[in-house]
């Protein structure tokens, strides 16, 4: 019993524990509800206060937003209306100005109105006295004939002729006086100008020859120029056209040939191969055609070099080729680029004299005797040709004109003509410039190439050991054995029948047959 009375009170315990437990809870929540009411009030309350604030801010932002806007609009319209003002200021001082305009026009109108007036009346007043004076001319003029016999035209007829035998007369005597004092003084200025010219210029004299020495160390080289049986010497005469003489002179091989290219051609191959030490025909071959263009090149070099140093500017670049060959070639032995430059310089001096120009002088000069270094042989006189070489690329005309002119060959036409021919000549003719004798030599040599060249299959041919031998070497697939047998006896009959020479010519055809394949 007293268990279950105690477990009877545990219940009842348990149930009004639970009792107030839920009733506590009821009470809590209550609370919670009304404490969550009356801060859900409190915020609200608060919400609206900081709305009711941030509106009047914003009410206060907008009106200075439009305070200050309708300010900016009010200075705009203020700044608008004082550029109309503006404007319509300008435009009242335009209107009173043009309105004082139009005064002074109608003032200056009624002036010049006034004056044409006045004139035309004293234009009339003058045209009358001038009826007047004709009338009493008239009048004087028909006494005087009547009084001298003649009419007015037959004694101004007399007294115009009569006047013009005076005047003739006198006019003879000045002139005859003019021209005597011109020729004293042209003469006199003439040879100032030419003597101040040639003082002022000094060149020394190059005489060119047909012999070139070529030094070597020792003479062991010259048996490997020979080489054996003569076969490097052979070929190295036969790919330059230069008669090489071994002798028993000692450290020196002579190179002779008229042409002086061939002759330095010769002369740098022999110092590459000497220098190299392979001398054999292939090689000999390969190092005169390398020297060959590096000759050529050379050339230009040379013309570029001249034409800089003379002041020359815009020359063709064939012209300049042409202005460098000239260092391989004389005329009566004297170098022609030497003979060039100096008659270039003294036609510049000359041309600064006499107050004309220059640079044209200079440029004629360098250029007049371009004729003389054509590649092919030609019939036209050397001055027509280096003018037609000239007019080609494009010279002035004044220039191909001084070319053509410089020996009398074409007619003069400008000043700078006569000053080329002057100075060629104070250039060429002086004593020990040229020599006669050299020139026509070397024309005697390329004549007899000459006829060589004019029989068929001939490809190069050599005038050597002075002239009294001629080397022809033939293309072996146009010309036989049996056919260059008959070559050589034509040439020679040719030469005793065309040209006039001392001694002998030994005319000597060369024919030669090579293979050769590639191996692959």
């Amino acid at each position: 019993m007293n268990t279950l009375i105690i477990i009877i009170g545990c219940l009842a315990g348990i149930g009004i524990g639970f009792g107030i437990a839920k009733y506590l809870e009821k009470a809590n929540v209550s609370n919670l509800v009304k404490n969550a009411k009356k801060e859900a009030a409190s915020i609200l309350k608060d919400a609206k206060a900081e709305a009711e604030s941030i509106k009047k801010d914003k009410l206060l932002q907008a009106k200075e937003k439009f305070l200050e806007l309708k300010s900016e609009h009010e200075k705009e319209i203020l700044a608008k209306d004082k550029k109309i003002a503006e404007s319509e200021k300008r435009t009242r001082d335009k209107e009173s100005q043009i309105s004082n305009e139009l005064a002074k026009t109608k003032k200056l109108n009624d002036e010049a109105e006034a004056k044409i007036a006045d004139y035309t009346n004293r234009l009339e007043h003058v045209e009358k006295k001038q009826q007047e004076v004709d009338r009493l001319h008239k009048s004087q003029v028909e006494q005087l004939e009547a009084i001298s016999g003649l009419s007015a035209e037959d004694a101004k007829n007399q007294l115009v002729e009569s006047l013009k035998a005076e005047a003739k007369t006198n006019a003879m005597a000045h002139i005859q006086e003019t021209i005597e004092e011109a020729k004293l003084t042209a003469q006199q200025e003439a040879k100032k100008i030419i003597i101040n010219t040639i003082q002022r210029v000094g060149t020394e004299e190059a005489v060119e020859n047909c012999v070139s020495v070529f030094n070597i160390e020792s003479d062991d080289v010259k048996g490997r120029i020979i080489g054996r049986e003569g076969r490097n010497i052979r070929a190295l005469e036969a790919a330059t056209g230069v008669e090489i003489i071994v002798d028993d002179t000692p450290e020196a091989i002579i190179l002779s040939c008229f042409d002086p290219v061939r002759r330095e051609i010769a002369r740098l191959a022999l110092h590459k191969l000497v220098t190299d030490g392979r001398i054999h025909p292939a090689r000999i071959e390969e190092v005169v055609a390398k020297t060959a263009k590096q000759i050529d090149e050379e050339i230009i070099e040379v013309g570029k070099r001249t034409v800089i140093d003379l002041g020359i500017h815009g020359l063709h670049p064939e012209l300049i080729k042409i202005v460098g060959r000239m260092k391989y070639r004389s005329s009566y032995g004297q170098n022609l680029l030497q003979h060039s430059r100096e008659v270039s310089k003294l036609c510049g001096i000359m041309a600064a004299e006499l107050g004309l120009n220059v640079k044209l002088a200079k440029r004629a000069g360098l250029l007049h005797d371009i004729g003389k270094v054509p590649d092919t042989e030609s019939e036209l006189p050397h001055a027509i040709l280096g003018m037609q070489w000239a007019e080609k690329y494009g010279e002035k005309e004044e220039v191909c004109n001084a070319i053509g002119a410089h020996h009398d060959e074409i007619e003069m036409k400008s000043l700078i003509s006569p000053i080329i021919q002057v100075c060629d000549a104070i250039s060429g003719a002086r004593p020990g410039a040229r020599r006669q004798v050299l020139d026509s030599y070397i024309q005697r040599l390329k004549d007899l190439e000459e006829i060589a060249y004019g029989f068929n299959g001939v490809k190069n041919a050599y005038a050597i050991q002075a002239g009294r031998e001629l080397r022809v070497i033939v293309e072996s697939e146009k010309v036989s054995d049996e056919m260059a047998g008959n070559l050589s006896f034509d040439i020679s009959q040719k030469i005793q029948t065309e040209m006039t020479y001392p001694g002998q010519v030994k005319i000597t055809v060369i024919r030669e047959t090579r293979a050769v394949n590639i191996a692959k």
